[in-house]
């Protein structure tokens, strides 16, 4: 009897603690009859479009200023910069799978958006779509390496061109939230 009566005065000393940081902050409402209210000044902090590329090609002394730069300037700003850290990473470098240079490669690279297709196929790159989207089990790694060490062919330094993980631990579900259950 005792140790029920020092569970139940545990469960609700926390539920007290509980509810005791929760606060009243809803006369701050953001969102009004016509949705968010956007209104005030705002400062872009970070972003990850597309973070492997990011992690990459962006010098830790450029990160906030890459993270900062609006995409439609960040290709002027960094694609030279992206264009060294690749060709130290490849010094072979010619073109790549997509038949893209060193400049149209980086180019792309340096603008840190996602892109989408509406009309067509959705995926990050599957031998003939280019950067139309991304679908949960595209393998954006060995991709990315396939693009940077893989050569023309995508056969050039085979033991950097693949990060030989070939799939998901777990199964997706084939409804929202689409993610695999966690472990």
């Amino acid at each position: 009897m005792k140790f029920n009566n020092i569970k139940l005065a545990a469960i609700a000393l926390l539920v007290s603690l509980s509810a005791y940081n929760c606060n009243n902050d809803d006369d701050n409402n953001v969102t009004g009859p016509t949705g968010p209210n956007f209104t005030g000044t705002y400062a872009q902090e970070d972003q990850m479009g597309r973070p492997a590329i990011n992690t990459v090609f962006v010098d830790m002394a450029d990160k906030n200023a890459f993270n900062t730069t609006i995409p439609s300037n960040q290709g002027a700003a960094f694609q030279s910069k992206f264009e060294a850290r690749l060709l130290a990473l490849n010094p072979g470098y010619t073109t790549n799978a997509l038949t893209w240079d060193a400049p149209t490669f980086t180019g792309a690279l340096a603008t840190d958006v996602l892109t989408v297709s509406l009309t067509g196929t959705t995926t990050f790159f599957d031998g003939t779509n280019v950067l139309t989207g991304r679908a949960l089990a595209d393998d954006v790694i060995s991709t990315e390496l396939l693009l940077i060490f893989g050569g023309p062919m995508g056969t050039d330094n085979p033991g950097l061109s693949d990060d030989n993980v070939d799939g998901n631990d777990k199964t997706f579900l084939s409804s929202f939230p689409y993610l695999a259950t966690p472990h």
